[in-house]
């Protein structure tokens, strides 16, 4: 110890490191270094920019495909730390008021969040595809999500899902389901939705693949034979059910929090509200807490809980045949 008697206070000297302290931080630095490529070689196997070529080209043997007046202004971004990429598309053609991807890739994750939403004109579903990808795990939802109520309108649910429950059923075992689910969130789904957890490997990736090119090609067969509704009362109440499936996403959207994160509160609320979930000042002017009162505040602010009711769903709530299962 180094003293110093006119300041009266004792200075301690620090050892030199030992031999062995210096090669176990080597080691430990070159194993970091390591394990950081390895992360990066996997993620790097794993492209969403493949799903939305896809989706792309798929679409346009379909309809004609117009770049969307949002594309100007959302088509890139770059992190607040420059370390994630963050690519946006944005389209419309006749039936399909907005369709739109955005892709997020870094040296840690992959994201793609690509749907499709019909004109009010048509009750059909919602494409939606949100997969997100680390080294270790993948987080995906896949579905056509319902305009309508699936569980109380069954006219509905047959018309748009009948045929499909095979595939619903074939995916499901081949992706199972994710675990708990908040009963808020499942009013928002099909039955045939894909909601799941896996670790990440190139056969689950080709999993997910297959399944995002068998949905999409039967959301487009949906879509072929839909027939425009001119019924003024049914479309407007179309354009409400749209509205309200907005609303819910933009307020309670779990990719909120890594938006903000990545880009400043400021620029993820524009993102969600105007891109992601466009039409929502458009399509209506009901606010969050009209549709979902049980979330409001004394103060009248947004409950931030992700359920109120308190009830959800650890395994699949629909059998084999699409019928509704109650929670035990």
């Amino acid at each position: 110890m180094e003293c110093s008697s006119s300041l009266r206070f004792c200075i301690p000297k620090k050892p030199l490191p030992s031999i062995s302290t210096v090669l176990f931080s080597s080691i430990c630095s070159s194993s970091s270094r390591k394990q950081q490529r390895l992360i990066s070689q996997q993620l790097s196997a794993v492209s969403y920019k493949k799903f939305i070529h896809f989706a792309s080209e798929e679409t346009k043997l379909h309809t004609h495909l117009e770049p969307s007046p949002l594309q100007e202004r959302y088509n890139s971004r770059i992190s607040m730390d420059g370390k994630a990429d963050i690519q946006m598309l944005s389209f419309e053609a006749t039936k399909i008021r907005h369709l739109r991807s955005l892709c997020i890739e870094s040296q840690t994750m992959q994201i793609l969040d690509f749907a499709v939403f019909p004109e009010p004109e048509f009750d059909m579903p919602i494409f939606c595809a949100n997969f997100f990808t680390s080294a270790n795990i993948n987080i995906v939802v896949l579905d056509l999500n319902p305009l309508h109520d699936v569980i109380s309108q069954r006219h509905y649910r047959d018309k748009y899902y009948k045929s499909l429950i095979p595939l619903g059923v074939k995916y499901s075992e081949l992706l199972p389901w994710g675990g708990k689910l908040t009963s808020e969130s499942l009013k928002f789904f099909s039955p045939i939705v894909i909601w799941t957890r896996f670790t990440s490997s190139p056969n689950n990736y080709d999993v997910l693949y297959s399944a995002f090119m068998d949905y999409y090609k039967a959301w487009l067969a949906l879509m072929d034979q839909a027939v425009v509704e001119t019924n003024a009362s049914q479309i407007i109440c179309n354009r409400e059910a749209q509205h309200r499936y907005l609303t819910w996403r933009a307020e309670k959207d779990p990719g909120h929090a890594l938006l903000k994160k990545l880009i400043g509160e400021t620029q993820a609320k524009d993102l969600l509200v105007n891109f992601l979930f466009n039409g929502i000042d458009e399509l209506g002017s009901k606010t969050f807490l009209d549709y979902f009162p049980e979330y409001g505040c004394e103060d009248g602010t947004v409950n931030q809980s992700r359920s109120m009711i308190g009830k959800s769903f650890e395994s699949r709530p629909w059998d084999t045949k699409g019928e509704f299962i109650s929670a035990k």
